[in-house]
């Protein structure tokens, strides 16, 4: 019959906070490893580390108005249709298109690099050459070009294809195409000055002023995406607005600080030009326009002329008389005041019609040009150019589903609507002051038919001619006060600091922090792996364990055997594993002395253990083996039948042995061999029976029990592991007392449940614990010693522990803990 052990749940016991610490402790080897691993790391990163600087520069956005500007000013403009807004700036400073600006015009697109220690570097204005590419021809994309001098007038260009096809931009269109290659390394040698016309690259290498050529040297030229430089040039420049104030802060983190000095110069440089610009807007459109009118007034005025002097010379007239002069003057008054009013009655039809047809209202000439001072007109005008021109500036880098456009093209239909009620009030008006001047020139005119036909012929081609002249003289004033005011105005931009590099601000991680992440690394693993295997070890370490798992008393310590043999005692009875067994031994003796009232029968010794592998076998051999150097006579029983072991050690057959006695086919004295030990008598198993079970319950063991009472002094015996089979259990009755034997760093926790099961409920008595294997390196050596000794004044020497039995009450004790007897 088999009866298995009782096993608990995985993780039922409770977590040994010693044993962690312990078990972490001796993983300090593995610590130093892994701190040397981790700090070479931390090493090697290090000095590939390369750093990121950043420098700024400050701006202020000032209203300059123009000090050329005054009331007396016959154009009114709105400083180029953009008031300077803080808000817009900031926008246009993060946008796309500016950075996009900035890029084309520094070329950041290409960069200048040279091999360093570990990667490539750019060196930008160190490089002793500038290749001059040409824009409008697609230059190779995100592959180096070396270049390498071969003296200080050529050089041999180098490149490596992988690919038979290669990617190209032009940086004009900014369109990327594909070229066929050659795979392999391309080389060809070229003269400093010289033209390089290749299928993926075009241009001229020029070398700099005092250029520092190094023969041999490999340099490189290596063209990037266009789209992408900007976007990584977008993403790492900053603007902060400190507080609503005027000033802005500009910022660039880059690995080249010469190139941040540079993008920072240009930001600016830029943002002044498209804000100067913007101001003069208004005042180019203006010129623009009075430009084609001064084309075809000049061309009117200049035909009047011919005319004019061409009717003198063919009548010989050259001026008017009194009454004629003065019908001319008021002719002339007339005239002009029907063109003025002619001029504006145009100008609102073409606005009218502007209104109502465009999208975009940036184009707006100057009302003014058109002889036009409605404070509302001019107000409206400049308020919806406005607002035009901050729509077609937020275009470009803000969504066009955002709310800020509702807004603004609600404000512009408003404005809108009021500019066209505006115009059709003023252009009623208009019409009423055009009708009273024709009514006027009609009655000049009835007075001019009265005069001599080559007089009035000569009036009115003069008429002509001085309409168009002063019309001409009025488009010039207007051109040049706008000229004027274009040309002084300045940029609503005012540097405070040019960007400098007068001590740029490092970036990156404390370098040193990084060691000690790896320390902590290093500590961490160690302590988490000895987490993991304490939480999941259910392995007995020490005797402390059995003493938190079971009740039931120890009775030695056993230390770990390093011979090849189990007679440890025979052979080397003088080292501390025969120590621990005499320990054993007299613990026994006492036992045995209060067990018996002090008599000297025959004392019977049973060992066993949860499972194979534990030691029981050695534990038996040497506890006999000590009885037995004690003069005592003594035998060893091998009852384990289904793995019999104890005749290898003594150097005997097992062909014979208790089986055949309890079948009946040996007596005793023909299975009881003897050994080389004085007064130590060996019975081993013999065959391994079909029913081992019922054989050591049969009637025939306590005959031979009886009868070897008769003959020795001791009697061990050896039985199958308990928590294995039921075979031990029988033969508990047939001893004095029992040995369980528990082997270090091999007996699970689980195991003890079954002896203390039983123990529990007083189906075994006078059952003790050997702990055997006991090894003080191991990686659970605690610091402090067991004495498991119970003779008075022995003490258990077997790991260099001694505990002296000196105290009557702490015997006493230990003696009670022992006989629990139930």
């Amino acid at each position: 019959m088999i009866e298995e052990f009782e096993v608990s749940e995985p993780g039922a016991h409770s977590f040994d906070i010693k044993k962690f610490l312990f078990r972490a402790l001796s993983y300090w080897k593995f610590f130093i490893i892994l701190l040397a691993i981790g700090v070479f790391f931390v090493y090697q990163q290090n000095i590939r580390e390369e750093f990121s600087y950043r420098l700024g520069t400050k701006i202020s956005i000032e209203d300059d108005r123009n000090p050329l500007f005054t009331s007396n000013t016959s154009l009114t403009f709105n400083w180029g249709g953009v008031t300077a807004k803080l808000q817009t700036i900031l926008v246009t400073l993060k946008s796309r298109s500016h950075h996009e600006k900035v890029v084309d015009r520094l070329e950041f697109y290409k960069s200048y690099l040279k091999q360093g220690r570990f990667r490539m570097q750019d060196i930008y204005k160190a490089a002793p050459f500038r290749f001059n590419h040409d824009y409008n021809f697609p230059q190779l994309l995100n592959i180096p070009i070396k270049i390498t001098f071969l003296d200080a007038n050529s050089y041999e260009l180098e490149v490596v294809f992988e690919n038979p096809r290669v990617q190209v931009q032009n940086y004009i269109t900014k369109n990327i195409s594909s070229v066929d290659v050659p795979v392999g390394t391309f080389k060809q040698p070229f003269k400093v000055g010289d033209s390089i016309n290749l299928p993926f690259l075009k241009g001229v290498i020029n070398l700099v002023e005092n250029p520092k050529v190094t023969i041999g040297t490999p340099l490189f030229i290596q063209f990037s995406s266009f789209d992408g430089t900007v976007a990584s040039y977008q993403a790492r420049t900053g603007v902060e607005n400190t507080n609503s104030s005027p000033i802005l802060d500009i910022t660039l983190i880059d690995k080249n600080t010469e190139k941040i000095v540079d993008y920072l110069n240009g930001v600016i440089a830029v943002l002044s030009e498209d804000q100067l610009n913007r101001k003069n807007q208004y005042a180019t459109n203006a010129i623009a326009f009075i430009d084609e009118q001064i084309a075809r007034v000049g061309g009117e005025l200049t035909d009047n002329a011919e005319a004019l002097n061409d009717y003198r010379k063919k009548n010989k007239i050259y001026s008017l008389d009194g009454e004629s002069g003065q019908l001319n003057d008021k002719l002339n008054k007339f005239e002009s005041e029907k063109e003025s009013i002619t001029r504006q009655l145009n100008y609102y039809s073409n606005l009218k019609n502007y209104l109502l047809t465009s999208s975009s209202f940036t184009e707006i000439p100057a009302p003014s040009i058109a002889g036009i001072s409605d404070a509302n007109i001019l107000g409206n005008v400049s308020k919806i150019n406005d607002l035009s021109v901050e729509k077609s500036k937020l275009q470009y880098s803000v969504r066009s589903d955002a709310s800020v456009f509702n807004d603004l093209n609600r404000q512009i239909e408003g404005l809108k609507n009021v500019l066209l009620e505006n115009i059709s009030s003023v252009t009623s008006g208009l019409k009423r002051e055009l009708s009273t001047a024709n009514s006027n020139l009609a009655t000049i005119e009835s007075q001019f038919s009265k005069l001599p036909e080559d007089q009035q012929q000569l009036i009115t081609i003069k008429r002509q001619y001085a309409l168009s002249e002063q019309t001409y003289n009025a488009f010039l004033a207007k051109r040049g006060e706008a000229q004027m005011i274009k040309a002084s105005n300045v940029s609503d931009i005012l540097i405070i600091d040019h960007a400098k590099n007068t001590g740029a601000t490092v970036l990156g991680r404390n370098l040193n922090v990084r060691y000690i992440f790896a320390l902590f690394a290093a500590l961490l693993i160690p302590l988490l792996l000895a987490f993991v295997l304490t939480l999941i070890d259910n392995n007995i370490h020490s005797p402390m364990d059995v003493e938190q798992l079971s009740t039931i008393p120890i009775v030695g310590v056993v230390s770990k055997n390093t011979l090849d043999n189990n007679l440890v005692v025979h052979r080397k009875p003088k080292s501390a594993v025969a120590e621990s067994f005499r320990a054993i031994r007299s613990n026994l003796q006492y036992y045995y002395k209060l067990q018996k009232d002090g008599s000297d029968g025959t004392k019977t010794l049973l060992v066993t253990s949860s499972v194979s592998g534990e030691g029981k076998t050695f534990c038996s051999i040497n506890v006999a083996t000590v009885f037995a150097l004690s003069g005592k006579k003594t035998i060893l029983v091998g009852l384990d039948l289904r793995k019999p072991k104890i005749f290898g050690d003594f150097g005997i057959k097992n062909d014979i042995g208790v089986v055949n006695y309890l079948i009946g086919q040996a007596s005793l004295d023909a299975v009881i061999q003897h050994t080389e030990i004085e007064f130590l008598d060996v019975i081993t198993s013999g065959p391994i029976p079909p029913n081992p079970s019922e054989l050591l319950i049969s009637d025939k063991l306590n005959e031979l029990m009886t009868v070897l009472k008769t003959k020795y002094d001791y009697i061990i015996l050896d039985t199958p592991p308990i928590g294995l089979v039921a075979d031990a259990l029988e033969l508990i009755d047939h001893v004095d007392a029992s040995l369980y034997v528990i082997r270090q760093d091999y007996t699970k926790r689980q195991m003890l449940n079954f002896i203390n099961e039983k123990y529990k409920t007083k189906q075994i008595k006078n059952i003790s614990i050997v702990y055997n294997g006991y090894d003080q390196k191991a990686k659970y050596g605690y610091g402090y010693g067991y004495g498991y000794g119970y003779g008075y004044g022995y003490g258990n020497y077997s790991n260099g522990y001694h505990e002296s039995l000196t105290s009557k009450s702490g015997l006493f004790s230990k003696l009670k803990r022992f006989f629990r007897l139930g």
